[in-house]
């Protein structure tokens, strides 16, 4: 383990980067949603409507069902929000600004990913209602498909960096980004993560013909936590995705910082824009194209990179 933030510091900063984040992604989502929608743009609503909405749901009476299990229910969305503090705080600033510099960073920030199976699984059995418990089992069949390509994505680059270190992984595109070096890890990376994060067209264990699915019996604070955690999860991959493919903290002029936030935001307006303008996959058809397309493709991807380092 290399130096990085001390605890006491590094866990208050991540929480805070992960509020905003939550905030910024509810921001763009509105602020996207109008232009689609071909309507005008107002800042002043894009910038309030999600602080209204968010005091509207902490004021309502939460709802319940007969016999849940409760300790599940409210363990799912401080899971699912845990998971991406984690993984954001693999995310380095710079090389010496980072709240965690494991030298399997890679390893750790994958691990986060697959456990949010747990915590979609979790939420969706702990309500006892069917349409929540079939929103998990779908979820089960997504990741299951989605988390080979979206490991095979980012193993891609760690070759260059000959480590398993995300600082080291940053360091490594010091003259070459990833994206030119592994044109098809990007791509392949924005599709599994968003899967990973549900959102937009791969929003599956919570879609609207399941009438919200493992989120259909929430309401009032669970209703906002839960909403929260997934967008926070949805920081997290876009955070990642500048990190391990559009070089992370370098860039001209700017502090390295400053070029980590705008290319997370990039992403992020990719990712979100992607809910807007494609409709929501079948998740059989979801499971056929990550076996027979996705996988090849990631495989190709690693074998590709490895032969030009060679």
């Amino acid at each position: 383990m290399r130096p990085a933030a001390p605890l006491e510091l590094a866990v208050p900063l991540v929480g805070i980067v992960v509020v905003i984040g939550v905030y910024v992604v509810a921001v763009l989502d509105q602020a996207i949603s109008e232009r689609v929608g071909g309507g005008t743009l107002r800042w002043r609503r894009v910038a309030f409507d999600p602080l209204r909405s968010a005091a509207h749901l902490v004021t309502q009476q939460r709802r319940t069902t007969e016999r849940p299990d409760t300790p599940g229910w409210i363990l799912a969305p401080a899971l699912l929000s845990a998971l991406a503090a984690l993984a954001l705080a693999m995310v380095p600033l710079g090389p010496t600004t980072v709240a965690a510099d494991p030298e399997t960073g890679f390893v750790v920030f994958s691990a986060a990913i697959a456990f949010v199976m747990i915590a979609v699984y979790l939420h969706g059995w702990s309500p006892n209602s069917l349409f929540a418990l079939h929103g998990a089992y779908r979820f089960g069949a997504q990741a299951l498909s989605l988390q080979i390509p979206f490991l095979l994505a980012m193993l891609a680059t760690t070759l260059p960096a000959e480590s398993l270190s995300i600082v080291d992984i940053v360091q490594a595109q010091e003259s070459l980004w990833n994206v030119v070096r592994q044109p098809l890890g990007l791509p392949l990376y924005l599709v599994v993560g968003v899967g990973a994060s549900f959102w937009g067209p791969m929003n599956l264990p919570d879609a609207a013909d399941l009438a919200g699915g493992t989120g259909v019996e929430d309401s009032g604070v669970a209703r906002l936590l839960w909403k929260s955690a997934r967008s926070a999860m949805l920081v997290a991959v876009a955070a990642m995705g500048a990190t391990g493919f559009l070089g992370g903290w370098w860039g001209p002029w700017l502090p390295g910082a400053v070029w980590v936030i705008l290319k997370t935001l990039v992403l992020l307006g990719v990712l979100i824009a992607a809910g807007h303008l494609f409709a929501r996959v079948r998740v059989e058809a979801f499971v056929v194209v990550a076996w027979a397309l996705l996988i090849p493709l990631a495989l190709l991807n690693i074998f590709v990179s490895g032969a030009v380092l060679l």
